[in-house]
């Protein structure tokens, strides 16, 4: 079972906030729903990118805890920003990677608007879990 982590010689590397490959073995993946930056009730919380951003990370944590995985199993992620601007992809990216030690496979969108005009940003994500015994 493992995960490897490529960024070839000929591409952009970017380490900490992407990894240009991932690869898995023995593995078994869970894909995870987009996240936004909510509460438990359902309610919007945070006011900017980088705010969104770190609600997102704890969601994402909280929901990947459920199956005994932690943001570091990520192996795939596309992150939907509305607003987008340069200026905001250093401190989403921060944000996103704040408690994780490695980095995914990344995707960034530039969206008109997401489901409400409230939310800014939708990260979805999968990763990679050992596979039961047996």
């Amino acid at each position: 079972m493992t995960v490897q982590r490529i960024d070839p010689s000929g591409l952009h590397a970017a380490p900490g906030l992407i990894s240009q490959l991932v690869v898995t073995t023995g593995r078994r993946l869970v894909h995870l729903s987009g996240q936004v930056a909510w509460d438990s009730h359902g309610r919007p919380t945070g006011g900017d990118h980088a705010a969104q951003a770190a609600a997102i990370a704890r969601n994402i944590t909280t929901a990947l805890a459920a199956v005994g995985a932690t943001r570091d199993d990520i192996v795939k992620e596309v992150i939907y920003i509305a607003g987008y601007t340069p200026e905001v992809l250093q401190p989403v990216l921060t944000a996103l990677r704040e408690g994780a030690g490695t980095a995914p496979a990344s995707t960034l969108v530039p969206v008109p608007a997401l489901f409400a005009p409230e939310y800014l940003i939708e990260v979805e994500v999968t990763a990679a879990i050992p596979a039961p015994p047996g």
